[in-house]
């Protein structure tokens, strides 16, 4: 089970703020993040539980970001507390039996049981530094870092040629000064 694509969901859900102002906006949230089912049923509920978990998911980056180790993991350890994960096997779409940690429940517990199992288990296998805030001002949107050198630090090839290119000015004026 590739459990970088749950880590994933953590990442959509803190950048795409503005998918959480109606029920539309949160079901294409969902299907954006493959995990909106047709005929699935969406509640203010659900809209709710998103947006307290994207805030504790910002914590949790910008935690990260800062290199506090110890606090990412109790914050996630508490995260996993309060969203059990409960695994099963899965066949669909022609693919082979494989693991998905939940199918029961409501929307919103089945997106938080993916994005935080996904994190820890990227926090376990890689470590906390592969969790990262886009170093490109204004920008601070969450990213992972599964690059095999440890060295991403923008969220998006824009942000990173932004960023860039501002350095680039920013020597050039110091060099004609």
């Amino acid at each position: 089970m590739d459990l970088t694509t749950y880590a994933e969901l953590a990442v959509l859900l803190i950048n795409s703020p503005e998918r959480l102002n109606g029920l539309e906006g949160l079901r294409t949230l969902l299907e954006e993040g493959g995990r909106y089912r047709p005929g699935c049923r969406l509640t203010r509920g659900d809209l709710d539980a998103l947006r307290d978990l994207r805030e504790e998911l910002i914590i949790v980056f910008e935690t990260a970001d800062a290199g506090d180790e110890q606090a990412v993991v109790d914050r996630l350890n508490s995260l996993l507390i309060h969203h059990p994960v409960q695994p099963q096997i899965s066949g669909h779409d022609g693919e082979r039996w494989h693991m998905h940690l939940t199918e029961g429940g409501r929307m919103a517990d089945q997106y938080a049981v993916g994005a935080v199992m996904g994190l820890a288990t990227i926090v376990t296998d890689l470590g906390v530094d592969r969790l990262g805030i886009c170093q490109a001002p204004p920008c601070r949107k969450a990213y992972l870092d599964t690059s095999s050198n440890r060295s991403r630090r923008y969220c998006s090839e824009r942000c990173a040629s932004r960023a860039n290119v501002a350095a680039y000015r920013a020597r050039q004026k110091v060099g004609s000064q």
